[in-house]
């Protein structure tokens, strides 16, 4: 099964590569936007390689390599009334939300910002300067490479 590259944002005082490196590993729950439940449910595979995107910082940018190291499973937080994810339409017959379980691989040496990516012809394509809202999304071998090598680290 070939390996698939996917960028996944989270909010630096809400969860960092530091608090991920720290687990080691984490279920990545929260996510309450369909395509990207799709892509974390149909698409994300154990093996597959993750860039950690630090957003709502200054500057947003990459911050780390992560990979998935268990399939899609319901998120359980869509059921917990004291969750602030919680999702009164979900049941667990009939789940709504899904997450992956990810590890830590490597902290960047430096981080590669959002300007940084926006200035690079390599990744002018890329789905996070087009659709940048996105939290989940897909990256192709020849971005993540790009974006590794920008911050100083080794795949």
């Amino acid at each position: 099964m070939p390996r698939h590259y996917w960028l996944v944002k989270s909010e630096p005082e809400v969860f960092s590569i530091d608090d991920l490196a720290k687990r080691k590993s984490t279920f990545w729950d929260g996510v309450r936007n369909y395509q990207a439940r799709n892509l974390l449910r149909d698409e994300m595979k154990p093996g597959d390689s993750v860039l950690f995107y630090h957003s709502n910082a200054k500057p947003p940018g990459v911050a780390g390599v992560a990979e998935v190291v268990k399939a899609a499973r319901p998120d359980p937080t869509q059921f917990d009334k004291t969750s602030a994810y919680f999702d009164e339409g979900a049941t667990p017959a009939s789940p709504r939300w899904y997450g992956v379980d990810i590890k830590f691989r490597s902290k960047f040496k430096q981080l590669v910002s959002l300007p940084a990516v926006k200035s690079d012809p390599a990744l002018a394509n890329m789905i996070l300067i087009k659709r940048g809202r996105l939290s989940v999304q897909p990256v192709t071998e020849a971005e993540y490479h790009t974006i590794v090598r920008l911050g100083g680290s080794t795949p």
